[in-house]
C-alpha cells in the first residue's frame, strides 16, 4: 500500500479531484497549506518597490492506493491535470504504507482502502 502525496496550486484541485473520482480514485484527503519551492515564493512590484511573497497557498492532496500500478495511474492523472508548464505546479511525493484501518468496519490494509462498500 502506498500514500501519494502531491503539492498542487489550489486552482487545479477541482480538475484533478474529478480526474481522480472518473478514474476510479474517489478517496482523497485535502489539505490547505502554504509553501515554496526552487524559485523560493514569487516577487512583485508595486510603484517601482519590489516584494517578495516567499510562501504561496497551495493545496496537499493524499490518495491512499494499494499497489503500484496505482500509485503509476495516479501520478499520471495528476502530472496531467495539475501542470500549467509554468514554475510551481507543484511536486509528488509516495511513502510506503504498513497498514490502514478503516474507522467504521475496522477492514485492514487493503480491504480498508477498497471504494466499495
Amino acid at each position: 500500500m502506498y500514500m501519494v502525496e502531491a503539492v498542487i496550486r489550489p486552482e487545479k484541485l477541482d480538475e484533478v479531484k474529478e480526474a481522480l473520482d472518473d478514474a476510479g480514485y474517489p478517496g482523497m484527503t485535502v489539505i490547505d497549506v502554504k509553501g515554496r519551492g526552487r524559485q523560493r515564493g514569487i516577487v512583485h512590484r508595486y510603484r517601482d518597490e519590489e516584494y517578495r511573497i516567499d510562501l504561496l497557498d497551495k493545496i496537499l492532496l493524499k490518495v491512499a492506493v494499494p499497489t503500484e500500478n496505482d500509485v503509476e495511474k495516479v501520478i499520471d492523472i495528476i502530472c496531467k491535470h495539475a501542470k500549467t508548464g509554468k514554475p510551481g505546479d507543484g511536486m509528488i511525493f509516495v511513502i510506503s504504507l504498513e497498514d490502514a484501518v478503516r474507522v467504521r468496519t475496522r477492514e485492514r490494509g487493503e480491504d480498508a482502502l477498497s471504494t466499495e462498500e
